[in-house]
């Protein structure tokens, strides 16, 4: 059977984010042949010719959300009214164009089955990862699974180099499951992987390299204090992966351990959500409620109970099922609904991005340390925003360098976020417009509120 013929039998095939892919040629008509089609994005390709007629009565008819803007050889309009000089290319082209769009789609189809080699990625022996590291002489993160290296590839390219330890409490499965995930995602907000190493015991994954470290070293540690404009677009960026994770992805990915170290700054400071160890696919439409792990060693609330008994096959257990065999989540950004239904879903992330908001808003951690013990962020903030204390909410490091309007909207986006049960929560894609409105509104700071000196936008 063709490519073509087998794309047009995949029923289920309900989203596609083909965006920034590199894409040449004509859009093929073919694909208005997909019934499910809900949502197709060919952002940002080097398309040419007119959008085929099938598909603009889909979006006419409003069966189909077709993006494809930034495509600046491709027409629009109806007739198209381009020169033909312009948009017509050797029919090679075009029919490359054609083919790319279908491979694409048949790899995205079969993912599911795992099978390493349909993403290219480099395979690192033990020698290489030791060579590119500098025999591990330059050490900028620990995390679940160990240590990360700085390295540097023969190209000059700077790399993280993560590795498993073996004391690491995130074992060989939560490793095995970031470098799948990660093989099979792709987006500018989510950190992307260069390659890995399964080397007997010596396993390793090789990241991007983000100059800027996490965002908790900027929220609670010693890098330069974030101006507002800077964690609103921090936000905006985190929320832009979430999106795609839910709703760009089929069968959909709930991260499940959101929070401010597993957000990765760049050197433009373009926020990049990481550790995919614990994340999971879900094969049907409905939120699948199944969570493989409940809560971090010292984060974990203590009147949380857990089963660690595994049960079943993940992506067979009927959707009822509520199970947990391995540690899932940190405490102050762990849904409270967890506590009652031992279980994780798209809300949940919803309610880790409306906590590390709040982190950005007040410039507090999730879990505060006081006298009186241990205070999650929702218990100390939401007296103050009751009262509409918002020069106390606010972080101070800030020295009042925000604009009102902006973080009074920041702060009810992260109230809607962190409600008490996930169906007063909104849905990422509503969340995403309400950040993005924040950030339109709030004016670019004229200084810095770390020096007073005259701030770089970013």
């Amino acid at each position: 059977m063709r490519y073509i013929e087998l794309l047009a039998t995949q029923t289920c095939l309900c989203f596609r984010d083909l965006s920034n892919n590199e894409l040449i040629g004509a859009i093929p008509e073919t694909l208005a042949n997909l019934p499910k089609l809900r949502i197709l994005n060919l952002s940002g390709n080097k398309l040419n010719g007119s959008i085929p007629k099938a598909l603009k009565r889909r979006v006419k008819d409003k069966k189909l959300v077709l993006s494809t803007k930034d495509n600046p050889d491709l027409c629009r309009a109806s007739p198209c009214t381009k020169n033909k000089s312009s948009i017509l290319v050797p029919v090679i082209a075009s029919v490359s164009g054609v083919v790319v769009i279908i491979c694409l789609v048949t790899i995205w189809l079969i993912r599911r089955k795992q099978i390493r080699g349909m993403v290219r990625l480099r395979s690192f022996n033990y020698g290489e990862i030791t060579r590119i590291t500098g025999n591990f002489g330059t050490e900028i993160g620990v995390g679940g699974f160990g240590k990360v290296y700085l390295g540097t590839l023969e190209n000059g390219t700077k790399v993280a180099v993560k590795m498993l330890s073996e004391k690491s409490w995130q074992g060989d499965r939560e490793f095995q499951a970031e470098e799948k995930q990660l093989m099979i995602v792709h987006h500018a907000n989510l950190v992307s992987l260069h390659g890995y190493c399964d080397h007997s015991k010596n396993k390793a994954l090789v990241y991007e390299y983000m100059a800027n470290g996490n965002l908790q070293q900027h929220l609670h540690g010693d890098k330069p204090v974030l101006t507002w404009k800077q964690r609103l677009r921090i936000i905006v960026d985190v929320a832009k992966g979430l999106e795609y994770l839910h709703n760009g992805c089929n069968p959909p990915i709930i991260h499940r351990d959101l929070k401010a170290t597993n957000i990765l700054l760049n050197e433009k400071m373009q926020a990049k959500i990481s550790d995919f160890g614990l994340s999971r696919t879900f094969t049907a439409e409905t939120d699948a409620h199944v969570s493989t792990r409940a809560g971090t060693p010292g984060y974990l609330d203590l009147d949380t109970h857990v089963s660690t008994r595994d049960v079943g096959t993940l992506g067979y257990l009927d959707l009822d099922t509520h199970v947990s065999t391995r540690d899932v989540g940190t405490l102050g950004y762990l849904d409270p609904e967890y506590h009652s239904t031992i279980s994780l879903n798209k809300k949940s992330d919803v309610f880790t991005l409306g906590i590390i908001l709040l982190e950005l808003i007040t410039g507090h951690p999730a879990m505060m340390t006081k006298q009186e013990g241990n205070v999650h962020i929702l218990d100390w903030a939401n007296s103050l925003i009751e009262s509409k204390n918002l020069q106390k909410i606010m972080d101070p490091k800030l020295k009042g360098e925000y604009d009102s309007t902006s973080a009074w909207k920041a702060i009810r986006v992260a109230e809607s976020c962190t409600k008490p049960t996930g169906d007063q929560r909104p849905d990422i894609d509503h969340v995403l417009a309400e950040l993005k409105d924040c950030l339109k509104t709030a004016p670019e700071p004229e200084k810095s509120p770390e020096d007073g000196k005259q701030n770089e936008k970013v």
